[in-house]
Order: C-alpha cells, then structure tokens, then sequence
C-alpha cells in the first residue's frame, strides 16, 4: 500500500513500513522500520533541513522529487533514484516474485531491505543495492589504514578503532552522496555486482541521498544537513609540537624555550597523557607541574597555545571515585571486578551517555584547564580491552555505541561544546582518534591514531585523510613520522620524518608527534612517573639536514597563514574540505578521477607527497584548464599532461594554479 501523509510519501507491506521524504538541498531522506513506529532519531541529520517534496502517486507506484534527486517506488516496494535528466543512479536489489512485471523478476526471492532478528526485538539490517555501473567510483566512508582513494570493490567494516573512523557518507562519481545514517557496528560492501550495508543492532533503515552536478555541489549539500565545522582558530593555522610525552613542567618549557630562540614558528605545544596523579584526576600532577598557571602564562607570552591530553578512564585510587560511582557517572561490566583497561592501573570508563557524567567532567576540565587559559583538548577514548554492550537496551549517542566500546570521543567533544556554548564560546578544538557524520560541528579534529613509522603507513595516511574529507570532516591531521617507534639517529627514519614532514605542511592541521626510540629512563615514582617517555622529538633531534627541511616547509607553513585562514572559512561556511582529491576541483577532467596520490591543498596548490624510500622524483598529473608553476623551480607546465617532477630530500613536488 502506497500513500501520502503529512509530506511524506509512505509504503506498507506486511510488517514493513517506508517513509521518504524531502530532506535539505537535492536530498531524500528514506527510513524503513518493521516496528511498530517509525524511530525518531535523526542522527547526523538536522531535522530542521526536513522540506516539502513534489509527490505523484501514479497506477504503477509513486514518484517523489526533491530539486534534482527524483526516486521512484513501485508497488511491490522497490526503489530507484535518478537525477533531474533521468539517468538511473541507484537501484534496489530485488530478487523476488512480488511484481512480475519487474525485469529482474525472480524465484531466488531476496530481499534489498532484510531486517533479521536479533534477541531483544531489534534487528540485523542488510540494504542491498544494484551496482549500476561497475566503472563507478565512490570516496569518501571515513578512515581505514588501506591505500585505495577509490573504495569500489572494497569491503569495509562500519566500526571504530585506533586509527579506524567510520563516517559512513559516499560520493559517487554518478552524480550522488549517500548518507548511510546509522550508527550501528555493520559492514559496507561496495562490490562491482552489489553494494549493501549492513547494522548487526538496529531498529530502522536510515539513509539520505542527494543529487548534483559536480562533487563540490554534493559536498555542499551533505554539509548543509551534518553541519560544519567551527572557524579554525588562529592557532589552528600553524605548527604543533607534540612527543610521547613531556615529563615535567621545565622539560616542555624548556622545548618552547628552544623552538622561540631558534625563531622557529610554532602556535601549539602539548601536555600528552599522565600528566595527572591518577587516571580521573583531570588535573596537573604538582609534583611534576608545580605551577601550571605560571606555566601558561609563559607560553601565551611566547605567543604559544598549550594542549592537554583528556582520557576517560578513572582509577579507584582518584579523588574522584567514589562520588562518581556512587553518581552512576561511571560505566558497569557485564560480570566481575569492574575494570574496563589495565594500563597503568586498572580503570573504568566514565559513561559519556549519561548527561550528568558529561557535565560533572567538564566541570573539572573547566576548573582545572579552561579556566586556566587551556581551550584545546586532545580527548583520548583510550581504547577499551573490551566489549560493553546491552542488545535489550541498545543505546547510541550522536553517532557512537556500545557494542565496541568506542563511548568516549563524540561525547567528549559534545560535553565540551556544550560547556562553551553556556559561556558564550564556541570555537574550540578537539583532537579526536575517530569521528562520525555530525562531528564535525562539534569542533572535532580527527587524526589517524596510532600508526605505523613506515612509507607504507604514510600512503595510508595519504588516502585516509583525502576520504575522511569527502566523508565530510575537514579538519584532519596525522602524527608525523607515524606513531610506533622510529629512532631520530636512524638514516631510513630520517628519510621517512622528513618526506612525513614535508607533506604536513599541506594537511589542515600540521602536527609532529610520536613514541620514539630508544625510551627514556623513569624519572619518578609517582603519579604519571611510572609511564615512561619516548625520546625527543623536537626538528632538532633529527641531524643538520633533516633540521633545515624542517625550518624550511615550518616557516612556508607560515607564510601561508593567510591563505589556509581562507580555506579554513571555506570549510566552515560551505563545508568544503581542505584537503580535496583532484576530481573534487577538475570534475570534467576524466583523467583527474583516476589519480589517487595527489591532491588540492584549498583550490590553488597541487600537493605530490613523496611515498616511497629513496625516490627523489615522482610523475605528477597536472590537471587541463590551468598553467601549473612549480613552487620551489618556479617552472611552468600546461594543464592536462604527466610530467617528471623533480623531488630531491628537501622538496615535496607542490605546482601553483596560474
């Protein structure tokens, strides 16, 4: 049975129900349930983007038409979605009997929306699709530690992890953006015969598409329903130093000391983790940092922001303890001692879904870090060693869930804009290891986690970074020179850090950071003492050569504060991604959706990061309809052709659109 209600075009069959509607620019939001009502979460979406949509119901099923996205439903149940000039972009796949009169009529009998039960009367959903064109190519679904920029044929898990973010937005070169919104632990499948998705708990289907002309219209239009990203502050704009980790207070002044009488430039230097007496102390240990005020105050005078590392783990040796388990502040374990990590001491996570847990947080944070004069977080999820999850009482907030334990790092950056939102501040930064569609709004800056010192590693990094754009977060960085190990007296690692550090320079956030080798000795027995720093990391550390490429790209970093201000307000009025692969800027340049490891830093300079070890030049795609100068030889080349870049040790190939 198909009908039109309150604006929404409706189909029921059985226990099923479908709703579509209009929903932001070129977009239709579809929703099927097999509940009783319809669940009334929007998710990432904004309910206020919700618009009336032209609906024609005709013998044949019904049509709806939101600008250019026009879908057709059929009587059996079957959906189909084209653009404004009619050409066929997604189709359902149906294997079944209903309508005979279907051309893909058949006795195999599948379903394209099949809800499974699971135990506790929600369900195991699969949404099957027809692959229309197998020379489709998708983008964007978040991070994964893969090198591929075009994910079709790719198989992708729906989760979070270190150095893993599901943000499951698609853009397709056919002309669509396909939101899949569900914050379910799932599956997508973007095969060359069928794509689906899949959400092992869930009560509903929930997804919305929108229709464009090009990959920017898309975007824009995505961005319009998720949200967009804050106005990067100031000191978003240049250089952040960060090692695993500053032990005392006079260790990290000393660092900045030695970065403002080199007069390198340098905005952000950060307090890494135990940095705190215990695990739920949300504060400076005092026998290490005996004066953070003073501490801060020297650092602003230097013109440097300070960051600090929040985790949400609480030792029963905190102060904080016993109030927050006698609140219900903190989350409980299926059976047993509750205990959710053993690092450093066994800790339990504070609940992030619980509003007054959020709220009793950001009351210490602001008493004993934003009162302070410290405005940027780096909110750690501190991967949890296990599964908590309740499939009778299956919760999610804004986009994360129990199932894998990945509470923390949404709801932080939720607790904390909320908390600035009351005093009238909203512009902030929160460093997070994994994000969802709607993050962004939050003030989240995602990086890539814990990754490997490898080349390997730092291609994937290349490709995570340019999807985690189109999947709508603008605001990425990557630890340079990778996280795990790597020794700044090894020739192969200095190889490796500088080329790393070169390519930094053209990612939205620029942030050296890693656990280098060899460790340092302890150097106390208290507090965060007992968890051992790794050697340093500062531009110095890595001999004469590697310390002139690095004061040479940290002083071009600067000298394009002006321009990266520019796209960083691009991304906050339009949503535009920073950093954009080149289909994204030359769509009509057929060669440009082929090219995976280059990419538009903003709309004016080419970025040709160096990936491999001992390369010193690389091809180059120069895209047509513009005269490309190279920014180092100050050569000139016309659009549309590879060329031979040169790339000796301190050059990243970069060419300037004339």
């Amino acid at each position: 049975m198909i009908k039109v209600e309150n604006g929404v075009l409706i189909y029921h069959y059985d226990a099923e129900e479908v709703w579509i509607q209009g929903w932001g620019t070129n977009g239709l939001r579809i929703r099927a349930t097999k509940e009783a009502q319809m669940p009334e979460a929007d998710w990432a979406l904004d309910k206020a983007k919700c618009v009336a949509a032209e609906i024609r119901v005709e013998p044949e099923g019904a049509w709806i038409q939101n600008g250019k996205a026009r879908l057709f439903l059929t009587n059996g149940g079957k959906i189909t979605v084209f653009n404004q000039n009619g050409k066929l972009l997604l189709e359902e796949y149906w294997r079944n009997r209903r309508s005979v009169t279907d051309l893909k009529c058949s006795a195999i009998e599948v379903e394209a929306r099949e809800f499974q039960p699971n135990k506790g009367g929600i369900y195991h959903l699969t949404w099957r699709l027809e692959s229309v064109e197998r020379s489709e190519k998708l983008f964007g679904m978040g991070q994964y530690q893969q090198p591929y920029l075009d994910l079709k044929g790719l198989d992708l898990e729906l989760a979070h992890r270190n150095s893993q973010a599901s943000v499951p937005f698609l853009l397709s070169s056919l002309g669509y953006g396909l939101l899949w919104n569900n914050p379910a632990v799932g599956r997508a499948v973007l095969g060359k015969n069928t794509m689906s998705f899949e959400a092992f708990s869930t009560r509903a289907l929930d997804c919305w598409i929108t229709v464009g002309d090009t990959p920017a219209e898309i975007e824009e239009a995505y961005a319009d329903v998720a949200g967009k990203v804050p106005m990067m502050p100031e000191y978003g704009l240049g250089f952040w130093q960060c090692k695993l980790r500053y032990q005392t207070q006079e260790e990290l002044l000393e660092v900045a000391r030695e970065y403002k009488r080199r007069g390198l430039p340098i905005d952000v230097i950060v307090v890494d983790y135990f940095h705190w007496p215990y695990q739920g102390e949300w504060k400076f240990d005092p026998v290490y940092w005996p004066d953070p005020d003073a501490m801060i105050q020297e650092l602003k005078e230097m013109g440097i922001e300070l960051m600090v590392s929040i985790w949400p783990t609480v030792d029963p040796r905190s102060e904080n303890y016993e109030e927050m388990l006698e609140n219900g502040y903190l989350i409980r374990t299926e059976r047993g001692v509750r205990i959710g990590l053993n690092y450093e001491g066994g800790t339990i996570h504070y609940d992030s879904t619980n509003p007054g847990a959020r709220k009793y947080v950001w009351s210490k944070v602001k008493k004993n870090y934003y009162d302070k004069g410290v405005h940027i977080f780096w909110l750690d999820e501190a991967e949890p060693e296990y599964s908590a999850y309740d499939f009778d009482n299956y919760r999610y907030y804004l986009g994360t869930d129990l199932e894998v334990g990945n509470i923390y790092p949404v709801e932080y950056s939720h607790t904390f804009y909320e908390g600035m939102e009351s005093e009238g501040q909203t512009n902030i930064v929160n460093l997070l290891r994994c994000a969802w569609c709607g993050s962004q709004k939050y003030g989240a800056l995602v990086w890539s986690g814990d990754i490997a010192s490898s080349f390997s590693s730092m291609r994937n990094q290349l490709a995570a970074g340019l999807n985690m754009a189109i999947a709508g977060i603008p605001w990425w960085t990557t630890d340079i020179g990778g996280f795990h190990g790597g020794n700044p007296n090894d020739p192969e690692f200095r190889e490796l850090f500088a080329r790393w550090f070169e390519w930094g320079t053209f990612c939205p956030v620029m942030r050296l950071h890693g656990d280098r080798e060899p460790r340092q000795p302890q150097y106390g027995t208290t507090g965060g003492a007992t968890c051992r720093s790794g050697a340093p990391n500062e531009v110095w550390c890595y001999g004469e050569e590697v310390y002139n490429i690095c004061e040479k790209y940290m002083n071009l970093r600067e000298s394009m504060r002006d321009y990266t201000r520019e796209i960083m307000k691009e991304a906050h009025e339009k949503g535009t991604p920073v950093m954009r692969p080149l289909f994204y800027s030359y769509p009509e340049d057929t060669a440009c959706w082929d090219v995976e490891d280059e990419y538009m830093y903003g709309g004016s300079y080419l970025v040709a990061p160096i990936l491999e070890a001992g390369a010193r030049s690389r091809k180059v795609y120069l895209p047509t309809g513009k005269t490309w100068e190279n920014i180092d030889t100050k050569e000139q080349f016309a659009g549309g052709q590879w060329i031979e870049a040169a790339a000796p040790i301190d050059v990243i190939p970069v060419f300037a659109a004339k």
